[in-house]
């Protein structure tokens, strides 16, 4: 995600820089300008998904620096960062996302940002993609993970589950069965193994003695992002975890 904050006044471009990274993920992009027809320029090489604009500044102010940034990308979402309320109707004219009055606050921000006009996706960032919200589903480069059986998937859904933790043979045993499967759990893990690898996320699971675990730094997950903070994992979480299975009594909540 990248971000453009523009404020003539150098003092309150910092402040809103800190508030606003206190609510977007880590890793979002921010350009900051104190010149507008610096960040005008800037907007011509790169993709700008947010930008904070101060309203009253020289040269351009606000209002027109907006529209030529949706020139260049009508679905940029703008919002506008002013002391003064009376700018409301032209934001409203220019479809802006939002509209924050000055002195800023993580409050004020993260409200906007949750009601973006256009709402940013998750970008993957790693090689499998998770989804827990609503169904569990595994995702390698946008395209589903498909296991040679149905329990493997499952199996890796509580290792995703508890979030890295090393999970004893036999816990996961008595999770996927009421009675002894062993020796169709060591057929679980290979699948998953060999599915892995395949497409390239072999190094995810991992399998030691008696005990099994997914490295979760390799996994871009919905509900970790949830945890983190992520506003845009938040909106998509709706009350659904997992639906598909009877063992999980994970709160996003807690």
């Amino acid at each position: 995600m990248n971000v453009l904050l523009v404020d003539d006044e150098e003092l309150q471009l910092i402040r809103l820089e800190n508030e606003v990274k206190k609510v977007l993920p880590a890793g979002s992009g921010y350009f900051c300008f104190v010149n507008p027809l610096q960040a005008l320029e800037k907007t011509e090489n790169e993709q700008i998904d947010i930008a904070f604009l101060d309203i009253e500044m020289p040269v351009i102010n606000g209002i027109q620096l907006a529209k030529r940034l949706k020139e260049i990308n009508p679905k940029v979402n703008i919002i506008f960062v002013t002391a003064y309320e009376d700018y409301a109707l032209n934001a409203h004219n220019l479809h802006a996302s939002g509209y924050v009055i000055k002195p800023v606050s993580e409050d004020k921000i993260r409200q906007e940002v949750e009601n973006l006009r256009y709402p940013i996706e998750i970008k993957p960032t790693k090689a499998l993609q998770v989804k827990c919200f609503g169904n569990f589903e595994i995702f390698a480069d946008g395209n589903p993970v498909k296991f040679q059986y149905s329990k493997s998937k499952e199996l890796l859904a509580y290792l995703i589950d508890r979030e890295g933790a090393a999970i004893n043979t036999n816990e996961l045993n008595a999770v996927l069965w009421e009675e002894d499967h062993k020796s169709y759990l060591r057929n679980l893990i290979s699948d998953i193994q060999s599915t892995l690898k395949a497409v390239g996320a072999g190094d995810v699971f991992i399998k030691r003695r008696n005990e099994c675990y997914v490295d979760v730094s390799k996994i871009d997950c919905d509900a970790y992002e949830y945890k983190k903070g992520n506003t845009d994992a938040i909106r998509m979480y709706r009350g659904e975890y997992m639906m598909q299975y009877s063992w999980p009594i994970f709160s996003l909540e807690q």
